[in-house]
């Protein structure tokens, strides 16, 4: 059974245990990545298959990259500081809320 994604594209999350927040991109609605992947992620903490996986646009302190993150390890971030990593604001705009339409639906 597939569940209904919990986040949204453009919704700002941070992810539940490590150090790092972003900006959701892509949704898959069940994990879409290889198994060299997911069997690197240790087993106490790797997350099951059948959920969500969302993509971001994420950093941390020290960088900016791209994520591949299950649903069960976001939660909605509430900071308000705007993230840097540069395809964000290409591919969005930010909106006075904080929060980011994609630039192809955003309305001006």
């Amino acid at each position: 059974m597939i569940r209904d994604a919990k986040f949204s594209i453009g919704q700002v999350v941070r992810h539940r245990v490590y150090p790092f927040r972003g900006v959701i991109y892509d949704v898959d609605p069940v994990f879409d990545n290889s198994d060299e992947w997911y069997e690197a992620i240790p087993e106490a903490v790797r997350p099951r298959k059948d959920q969500p996986f969302y993509h971001l646009y994420a950093e941390n302190e020290e960088s900016v990259y791209e994520a591949y993150v299950s649903e069960q390890n976001l939660l909605p971030d509430e900071d308000a500081t705007p993230l840097r990593h540069p395809r964000i604001a290409v591919e969005f705009e930010r909106l006075g809320s904080g929060s980011y339409v994609p630039r192809n639906i955003a309305t001006h």
